[in-house]
């Protein structure tokens, strides 16, 4: 009975100063709707980086040449690279592997209809679709047939064919130079998201088969072996293992790194993590302001219902009622700020969700984090004005003008 008695006190307080109310809550509000809006924001771009990382292969091993010459027979020093051998070994040796491509880079100016553009020329097997989780807009892509045969057809990105003949489907069937050689266009790709630079496609990058790729290079030598696992639990001891059979067939001091995109996955959640909590603290700041605010408020409150404090004590409410009254008026101020603010943060992504075709995931643990707080930001406030109200001598507060 005591405690719906001070809820009715409050409610009836807050009614008679509705609008210091409604302002000392309004930052309640903003503060509560910020942490929401803040872990949606942080779970959002973790999410975008787990599809993005996913749309390249998480399962995918690269290895890398990361330095180490040998000595030639004319005591030329030349970098110790890894060879289409290397694969052929790693492939019989480590079970798992689905797929698998080596990389050869060159270069040349491709000039369509007046237009030249540099252009990177990647030489790579028929699996490179798989190991990159590649999209074909148009056409194909090179099989082992175009490879064993060293066909001359080469398959572009698609941003290079928009930028040369106007579209995907235009472009398949066109013949370019490659370094006086000609090839015929048989399929334009893409990346199926964009990667911001972190493979090796660019804008401007043209796909020919491996063994067509090694007449430009004069080698067979390559920089970059990608492989892709069957399952991503098998990444990491398979990069272990292809590392340590590529440096068996290699001098000891060449160097070789084996690169994994769940590596790159894991910084990324952690970058959105550490910035998630930096927005939320400063989030936190204006929950902090807020209940300053609600202190404020509170001790304005106190001063002007002296009489009011004296008569209950007179009438017999104790000190520790007086308290209780005071600090729920707080804590009610507090939870309401955050419960409207909350809904506020979380009705946004769920428009969104809601009207466009972007799924944006929703934490309601950032609901609940929202409302605890804005109860800690109540008791810890209001503590104060809750006190000073008790402490008031009645016979003083009855005199009291």
């Amino acid at each position: 009975m005591m405690f719906r008695e001070i809820l009715q006190l409050a409610y009836d307080s807050f009614r008679a100063s509705k609008v210091r109310f409604l302002l000392t809550m309004l930052g309640m509000v903003i503060g509560s709707a910020s942490i929401v809006l803040v872990v949606t924001l942080g779970l959002t771009g973790k999410q975008y980086a787990i599809n993005m990382i996913s749309s390249i292969g998480p399962n995918l091993v690269e290895m890398q040449y990361a330095g180490g010459n040998v000595m030639g027979p004319d005591n030329v020093s030349t970098p110790d690279l890894m060879t289409r051998e290397d694969m052929t070994a790693v492939l019989d040796q480590v079970t798992g592997i689905v797929a698998s491509s080596p990389m050869l880079e060159t270069h040349d100016n491709i000039s369509i209809n007046g237009v030249s553009k540099n252009t990177m020329i990647l030489g790579v097997s028929p699996q490179y679709t798989d190991v990159r989780n590649l999209k074909i807009d148009a056409g194909r892509f090179f099989d082992e047939e175009d490879s064993s045969q060293h066909a001359k057809v080469a398959v572009v990105v698609k941003p290079l064919a928009v930028n040369l003949f106007g579209t995907p489907a235009q472009a398949v069937g066109h013949a370019i130079s490659i370094q006086g050689i000609p090839f015929t266009i048989i399929g334009v790709f893409e990346e199926r998201i964009d990667t911001f630079g972190m493979s090796e496609v660019s804008d401007q990058t043209m796909l020919i088969p491996y063994p067509v790729a090694r007449y430009f290079t004069g080698t067979d030598k390559v920089k970059e072996i990608f492989f892709r696992m069957r399952e991503a639990g098998m990444v990491a001891p398979a990069a272990d293992q292809i590392t340590k059979i590529i440096k068996s067939r290699h001098y000891p001091a060449s160097v070789y790194h084996a690169q994994l995109l769940l590596d790159v996955l894991s910084m990324m959640a952690k970058i959105a993590t550490m910035l998630t909590v930096m927005m939320g603290l400063a989030a936190g700041i204006t929950l902090l302001v807020s209940g300053v605010g609600i202190m404020n408020s509170m001790l304005a409150n106190v001063q002007a219902r002296i009489k009011e404090i004296g008569i209950r004590k007179a009438l017999g409410a104790t000190s520790r009622e007086i308290r209780l009254q005071f600090l729920t008026e707080a804590v009610f101020m507090s939870l309401s700020g955050g419960l409207v603010g909350t809904l506020i943060g979380l009705a946004i992504p769920l428009s969104v969700g809601l009207l466009t075709p972007f799924q944006i995931p929703v934490s309601w643990w950032s609901a609940v984090a929202a409302l605890a707080t804005s109860v800690v930001v109540g008791v810890v406030f209001g503590t104060l004005p809750a006190n000073r109200a008790a402490q008031l001598d009645p016979v003083e507060t009855l005199k009291y003008e």
